[in-house]
């Protein structure tokens, strides 16, 4: 396989481990960029129950990277400290690996190379993420709710999670869908394009990426639910 591939790991830690866990969201990034044909990666938070709210989860992490290539990719799931920390303290453990087919944007000045074509058929996943300029913080959080009840609820969505790298104003949210149609379908909704329609309009955001890749090498579930 050539070319850059991402990896997405969705962890939920153990009660008896918050405190570790908190340790380690705030300063395990320190060592990452050290981590060989390691391009660009996000080590983030979660909203409570690992979904979109406002209020900070304890136990509720996310890891983003992007490496130059799949070997570097695997040393690293198969050599890191933290990937078998989570591993050993994790109520649920998801990873998957990730082909960009369609790139919208930066993620703090970066943009993934597209390595992949648009799949025909099968599953694909969705990260939309987006600094939101402080004065439209409020505004934007009034949208928010009816959208998350929107995507809980639309038909074709196998796993979804609201992660971020600060409250209120650096948010991403991360789904799987059973289909391009699917996630075509949600984005056609109302509360989603209400949300979207006026955070376009509002310009509340200074920064943001839409990006959709082709899934593989799923491991572990997801409040219950896995990708096959």
């Amino acid at each position: 396989m050539n070319g850059q591939v991402a990896l997405m790991v969705l962890v939920d830690i153990q009660l008896s481990a918050k405190i570790s866990g908190i340790l380690r969201l705030m300063f395990a990034r320190l060592g990452l960029w050290r981590t060989p044909g390691l391009k660009f990666y996000k080590h983030m938070g979660s909203g409570k129950n690992g979904g979109f709210s406002i209020h900070p989860s304890g136990t509720h992490q996310a890891l983003f990277c992007v490496f130059q290539d799949i070997a570097s990719l695997e040393q690293f799931y198969q050599s890191s400290r933290l990937i078998r920390w989570y591993r050993a303290h994790a109520q649920d453990f998801f990873s998957v690996k990730l082909k960009a087919y369609s790139i919208k944007g930066k993620w703090s000045g970066f943009a993934p190379h597209i390595t992949a074509e648009a799949p025909s058929a099968g599953p694909i996943v969705s990260i939309t993420r987006a600094s939101i300029k402080p004065q439209y913080c409020i505004p934007f959080w009034r949208k928010q709710p009816a959208a998350e009840i929107s995507l809980g609820q639309s038909s074709g969505c196998i796993i979804a999670a609201g992660v971020g790298e600060a409250p209120f104003f650096r948010q991403a949210t991360f789904t799987i869908w059973e289909s391009q149609a699917a996630m075509d379908q949600y984005a056609r909704q109302g509360a989603h394009q209400n949300a979207i329609r006026a955070s376009l309009s509002g310009h509340y955001f200074s920064e943001s990426m839409f990006s959709r890749y082709i899934p593989f090498d799923a491991d572990g579930s997801w409040k219950g639910r896995t990708l096959v």
